[in-house]
């Protein structure tokens, strides 16, 4: 078995050997480093129907249509649209039945004099699995690390020949596609925080699945998608909006998950600055909850998320262990206000020092990072059974050299209690829930939303029978 190339040469130049390939390749931003590739291996006629670059905005409105912003997905996918059409109602008649069309763009912002900030774009593929077949697409958002201008254009230039040669050569296989998307890169270079697969190639492959992989692979950090399976651009989900997070392993999602969402979301919305969007919802699963193997990861997964759609908002999966990470990239992604909606155990958890070895500063440096001026955390009550005390977050027995750094924060406002709703909730546990659903007891849906059992029992979800 040959082994498959992995530098942008070798791939370039399979391509243009193979021929029975042809196609478009439009780019803006940061020069034309895929297309460049091509011709620089030779053989290129074989596959290269035309490049352009329509770096000027008048132009590219003109071949485009206007937009508000030309770094975007909006714009990605007019520039696959147009050159795919023109492609087809140029070379159709006289080589489409022998040859399969694709059309390659990207839009980027890359690192320049007047924009020294980081570096980001949007890249995508659509082509034909053989001549005369309805094309797929592959469509991807990039962020670029490389300090260096002319570093981040080698990287895109990589980057882009490896989405190509992955897309032609290795859709039947998603997961090593994934792969293959950082040959001769590393995540340090070019992270990928989005990806979408659709058309006939990718009929039976969910998205949702494809942005855990890329965190399981380490693509990036986090991934987003809204709960009816629509992947997204963390950055443009949350733009300019609050976000409302509750991490969790939802499994499943159970009453008192949606107890604590709901009253957090209400003391969110009402300190909320007169004008301010409407928060975000976003559903945190780590990595680190994942990871366990008590379950097939994939299926399991699937089943949480699909438990989530019945709910309002998105879900980010990510490789965050510590309340601060998470903070951290969020305030990077928005520049309004931050809710973390948790229950006093995982308060508790947050002032566990053990937790936070591996900083310098410790428990002090790890609060510094997660309490900034715009992060509020609501801390729903507990307790420990039918009769016992319900306990707030005021009631944490903390160690003594702890109690100055929890009074403060409580003190400020960046720590506050919020009421319990229903009582019946507090002893509800996922663990729970599962064990009864594995038993066959059917007083787990009360436990659960109307609509997340129906969803359990009409999918089988988590060893339930199938109505």
């Amino acid at each position: 078995m040959t082994e498959r190339p992995t530098t942008p040469r070798d791939k370039a130049l399979q391509i243009n050997l193979a021929g029975g390939r042809h196609g478009i390749f439009a780019e803006i931003g940061a020069g034309q480093e895929v297309g460049r590739w091509f011709f620089r291996v030779g053989g290129a006629a074989a596959t290269v129907a035309k490049t352009v670059s329509a770096y000027d905005m008048t132009f590219s409105d003109a071949s485009y249509g206007p937009t508000h912003r030309y770094v975007s997905r909006e714009r990605l996918l007019a520039m696959l649209d147009r050159e795919y059409a023109l492609l087809l109602e140029r070379l159709d008649a006289t080589r489409g039945a022998t040859t399969a069309f694709f059309a390659f763009a990207n839009t980027v912002a890359a690192r320049s004099h007047s924009r020294p900030d980081h570096a980001h774009g949007w890249m995508g593929v659509r082509f034909q699995g053989e001549p005369r077949s309805a094309p797929s697409q592959i469509v991807l958002h990039v962020k670029l690390w490389d300090a260096d201008n002319g570093e981040q254009q080698e990287a895109l230039g990589a980057a882009g020949v490896n989405l190509v040669h992955a897309a032609f050569y290795l859709h039947a296989s998603p997961a090593e596609l994934l792969t293959a998307l950082l040959d001769e890169l590393s995540a340090d270079r070019v992270e990928i925080d989005m990806i979408e697969f659709s058309g006939p190639l990718f009929a039976n492959l969910d998205n949702r699945l494809m942005a855990l992989l890329l965190v399981e692979q380490g693509l990036t950090e986090a991934a987003m998608f809204r709960v009816n399976g629509e992947v997204i651009d963390p950055a443009d989900a949350l733009y300019k909006r609050p976000v409302l997070v509750e991490r969790g392993r939802f499994r499943p999602v159970n009453r008192l998950h949606l107890a604590i969402l709901e009253q957090a979301g209400a003391r969110f919305r009402s300190e909320l600055p007169a004008g301010a969007a409407e928060p975000l919802t976003l559903f945190e699963l780590t990595l680190r909850d994942l990871e366990r193997k008590e379950h097939d990861d994939h299926a399991d997964f699937l089943a949480r998320v699909d438990a989530l759609a019945t709910l309002s908002g998105a879900v980010l999966v990510s490789r965050f262990s510590e309340y601060f990470a998470l903070a951290a990239y969020l305030a990077e992604l928005t520049d309004q206000n931050i809710a973390l909606a948790a229950g006093v155990p995982a308060v508790r958890r947050i002032f566990d020092e053990q937790y936070y070895t591996d900083l310098r500063g410790g428990i002090l440096e790890a609060c510094g990072r997660l309490f900034s001026k715009r992060v509020r955390l609501y801390a729903y009550p507990t307790r420990t059974g039918p009769h016992a005390k319900i306990l707030s977050c005021d009631d944490l027995e903390l160690p003594a050299e702890l109690g100055g750094l929890f009074t403060y924060l409580r003190a400020n406002g960046f720590i506050q209690p919020i009421p319990a709703a229903e009582h019946s909730y507090f002893e509800i546990r996922s663990s729970d829930v599962l064990a009864l659903i594995r038993a066959g007891d059917p007083s787990w849906e009360s436990l659960v939303p109307a609509p997340v059992a129906s969803v359990i029992k009409q999918h089988g979800y988590f060893g339930c029978p199938k109505v």
